[in-house]
């Protein structure tokens, strides 16, 4: 496996990328059901993600109520696809795994509706958004549960 900087591109036989995105995941309700032990099975969850669909997963972290991810992507995903799969899949697992959380948050979904997503570039580097996620939210209970972790297809 060769594990490369984050500004090295995806480089493809009809295609040379760089698509980096934030993604902030709130919980439904903002319901604060997120722990450490499922922040560990939620980088898990992520990690199996990339090994199926080419999403690289530079840094995820979370707060008790909210999830931030650091993502490269290939340009056969639209966001609103990737972001579809990556709620449907990990809520899915997440219920699996802790049947006990789904109690918590009525109407038996994991993620609201909305999400936020910003690109890395021009107006926001990735050292910009590495800082950002790292000291963003009231009570700064900000967890990385991982970091730097990108292989070249």
């Amino acid at each position: 496996m060769y594990i490369r900087r984050i500004s090295e591109h995806l480089i493809k036989r009809h295609h040379k990328s760089l698509l980096l995105y934030h993604l902030v995941f709130p919980l439904k309700y903002r319901k604060s059901v997120i722990t450490k032990e499922i922040g560990e099975v939620l980088k898990y969850i992520c990690l199996e993600i990339y090994k199926r669909y080419e999403l690289h997963f530079i840094e995820i972290g979370y707060e008790s109520n909210h999830v931030h991810f650091l993502v490269q992507s290939v340009p056969n995903y639209s966001i609103s696809k990737m972001i579809r799969m990556l709620k449907s899949i990990t809520a899915k697992q997440l219920f699996q795994r802790f049947p006990e959380v789904k109690a918590k948050l009525l109407g038996g979904k994991f993620w609201t509706s909305g999400y936020y997503v910003n690109t890395v570039g021009q107006y926001s580097s990735e050292e910009v958004i590495r800082e950002y996620v790292k000291n963003q939210g009231m009570e700064k209970e900000y967890k990385k549960v991982h970091s730097n972790q990108l292989t070249l297809f």
